[in-house]
């Protein structure tokens, strides 16, 4: 039985340690910067309908990295909300460098 993790400091450890694989990081990077970017042009746009693509888009891409190169069940599944504030917190610490795409063996 998996233990529950009752606070984000160590849940998002536990985040890292399911998203290692390089390409993995890839395709969430790649889904959540297109998240951003169908976001913005929806509400810019005022083509609201295109936000309901918003999360066929993130989990899209995130979901196919977990089934085919990570192999592990996405937390999403256990903790939602964290699972989601992690993606955007990996995201950026991807764009400014501070976790890597390929992690150090």
């Amino acid at each position: 039985m998996e233990q529950k993790i009752d606070n984000y400091k160590d849940f998002y450890s536990f985040y890292l340690t399911e998203h290692k694989d390089y390409t993995c990081r890839v395709l969430h990077f790649t889904g959540t910067a297109l998240v951003f970017i169908l976001l913005f042009y929806a509400l810019f746009s005022e083509r609201y309908y295109l936000l309901w693509f918003v999360p066929v888009v993130g989990y899209g891409f995130a979901w196919v990295g977990h089934a085919f190169f990570e192999k592990n069940k996405p937390a999403t599944f256990t903790y939602p909300l964290w699972s989601l504030i992690s993606d955007f917190k990996l995201f950026f610490e991807l764009l400014t460098g501070k976790q890597k795409f390929r992690q150090q063996k």
